[in-house]
């Protein structure tokens, strides 16, 4: 296995452990709720906000995974571990200024850098698969 290899296979790895530890994370939240709501509406709720967090990279990861390892498994380019380290800051940041927000309402930089580049990432994660397909 190449070094390009090897740093893709690691972050596709990192990718999915985020996903499960923000569901976890749901899990920990819900589980302290005990007989409150289990479905908030409140864009202040740290419940909605940790589900939120937790459905958007659902909605992203798997999808960045795919594209990844088509990637690797179609070309040996340095570029391909470079998306998959920018993939994982992207989605990494997302998170974060997710969680740390205070509610969903407002938008913060991390929040935002992170859609940002998780938009940029995967538009030239999937461009590369057509052209390395071709």
């Amino acid at each position: 296995m190449s070094t390009t290899d090897t740093i893709t296979v690691i972050c596709c790895a990192l990718l999915g452990v985020l996903l499960f530890l923000l569901g976890a994370n749901v899990t920990r939240l819900r589980a302290g709720r005990g007989e409150q709501s289990q479905m908030p509406t409140d864009p202040a709720d740290p419940l909605l906000i940790a589900q939120r967090a937790h459905g958007n990279a659902a909605e992203y990861v798997p999808t960045l995974i795919v594209l990844l390892l088509v990637c690797a498994a179609l070309s040996d380019g340095w570029w391909i571990a470079a998306l998959a380290v920018a993939a994982l800051v992207a989605r990494t940041v997302h998170a974060v200024g997710m969680l740390t927000s205070t509610t969903l309402a407002k938008h913060g930089p991390l929040r935002d850098a992170g859609a940002l580049g998780t938009y940029l990432t995967g538009v030239a994660i999937g461009v590369t698969a057509i052209v390395a397909a071709l």
